[in-house]
């Protein structure tokens, strides 16, 4: 399995059978260059807060893709659908929605509504939520945000033991204090046994899945 982080929570996941995009929000979309991707087969949204929902990036996507299935909360479909975009909220085969709520944001923004998705049995995202209770081997772990901290984050991975973290949600830090959090995680999770990628933008990594 191949995976590409795109600076925020837009996470690109390849197989030789499969191909997802999860979370296109506006801080990815002059990284995500969709003149470079050669399919997409699936397009999944957790919640329609707009760094994860970019309705301009989805639109170029559905102009590469025309068949491409779009997924997501009853909001997110509101909302696509406002730009002449269909979606749905029932998973495709392949996908499983897990629960997964946004953490708080009030006063600062409207509290959406947001669901987790596993992906092919081994990769999770859970959008913004730091109070989910369940993962597959992979996890896409949200490191920092308005709503919630790198401790709690680490937390989370320790309590839930994947066996494989990828960092996603730290467009908010520096360069700098991403390469001292990614070490932090790196050893700290690395005793645990679990393996932490120190992804770089629009770099793919292959991570071997256990079947």
């Amino acid at each position: 399995m191949n995976i590409t982080k795109f600076v925020h929570s837009c996470i690109l996941v390849e197989t030789p059978d499969h191909v997802a995009l999860f979370d296109p929000g506006v801080m990815s979309q002059e990284a995500l260059d969709v003149g470079r991707l050669n399919r997409l087969d699936d397009i999944f949204i957790t919640h329609v807060h707009d760094d994860h929902c970019s309705t301009d990036s989805i639109k170029q996507l559905v102009i590469k893709f025309p068949s491409v299935r779009i997924t997501g909360t009853s909001e997110v479909v509101a909302e696509l659908a406002k730009v002449g975009i269909t979606a749905g909220t029932e998973p495709p085969k392949g996908a499983v929605f897990f629960d997964s709520p946004h953490e708080s944001v009030q006063p600062l923004f409207p509290q959406p509504e947001q669901q987790g998705i596993h992906y092919l049995d081994v990769f999770s995202h859970p959008g913004d939520s730091h109070s989910f209770h369940e993962t597959k081997q992979i996890l896409a772990l949200p490191m920092t945000g308005p709503w919630g901290s790198s401790i709690r984050a680490v937390n989370v991975a320790l309590e839930l033991k994947p066996t494989k973290v990828i960092p996603i949600h730290d467009w908010h830090w520096n360069d700098t204090a991403r390469e001292r959090a990614y070490n932090q995680f790196e050893e700290v999770l690395g005793k645990a046994g679990i393996q932490f990628f120190k992804l770089q933008t629009g770099q793919p990594v292959t991570i071997e899945v256990a079947v």
